[in-house]
């Protein structure tokens, strides 16, 4: 997610290109691949699986690549193994960048994370530095013409979010993870459509960057998000254009 704006990645993701929604569903296939054999097919019985489930609607994933990335985890005996690793990166102007990847090969994938860094001129950070710059929500994006703001806020707060907030492009309810499911259930349950629904990384706090420093990060994610093992980018950064 390129920015700290909530609505930065929507945005991003409307603009996608066919080739780039391929790059997509493809990481979302090997998502469900780590998801399925770690707690099994069953989404009931894999609170992991059905977040990335989630995640596949929010990026309009058809059903048949869901079910076919599904199929093959749960009967393929000789998959690869993929690890999670997690990335923490400096850019330009001092903003915070957190990146998540899952990879066959974690020396080709560092490899070529430290490349782009170091390309967009920015460095890799030691452990700690920039996680502790983020929390785990979950977070849920709501159009403002799909519902009353008013029944709204109240559905959200009623069923358990921490938090409701909204601005002229919608809604935006946060909750702890744990309670991310039953919010959402909450919301699906009275008909309202979502633009994106997920457990996500949120900065505790921004760092402005002005159109220049937008435009370069910008970049980086972009090039980050290109990246085959790269699952997701987050930033702090808060910019005239969103960066």
């Amino acid at each position: 997610m390129a920015g700290h704006n909530k609505w930065s990645k929507v945005k991003r993701q409307k603009g996608v290109t066919d080739a780039k929604r391929a790059k997509v569903f493809a990481k979302l296939a090997r998502e469900i691949g780590i998801a399925v054999r770690a707690g099994g097919p069953e989404a009931d019985l894999n609170p992991r699986l059905r977040m990335i489930l989630l995640k596949c609607r929010s990026a309009n994933m058809p059903a048949d690549n869901i079910e076919r990335a599904i199929k093959r985890a749960a009967g393929d005996d000789d998959a690869t193994n993929f690890e999670e690793l997690t990335y923490e990166i400096f850019a330009p102007g001092g903003v915070a960048v957190l990146v998540h990847a899952s990879t066959d090969n974690r020396n080709r994938t560092a490899s070529d994370v430290r490349h782009l860094v170091t390309k967009a001129g920015g460095q890799l950070a030691s452990a700690g530095s920039v996680t502790r710059l983020f929390e785990r929500k979950g977070q849920i994006i709501i159009e403002r013409t799909a519902a009353d703001e008013d029944t709204l806020m109240e559905l959200a707060l009623d069923a358990g979010a921490a938090d409701f907030n909204t601005d002229e492009n919608g809604y935006e309810i946060v909750t702890e993870p744990n309670d991310f499911e039953q919010v959402h259930k909450a919301v699906e349950e009275k008909g309202i459509s979502t633009l994106s629904a997920e457990v996500t990384s949120i900065a505790l706090q921004t760092t402005t960057v002005d159109d220049s420093g937008a435009a370069a990060l910008s970049r980086l994610v972009d090039a980050l998000e290109e990246n085959d093992d790269v699952s997701d980018v987050y930033t702090n950064a808060d910019s005239p254009g969103d960066a």
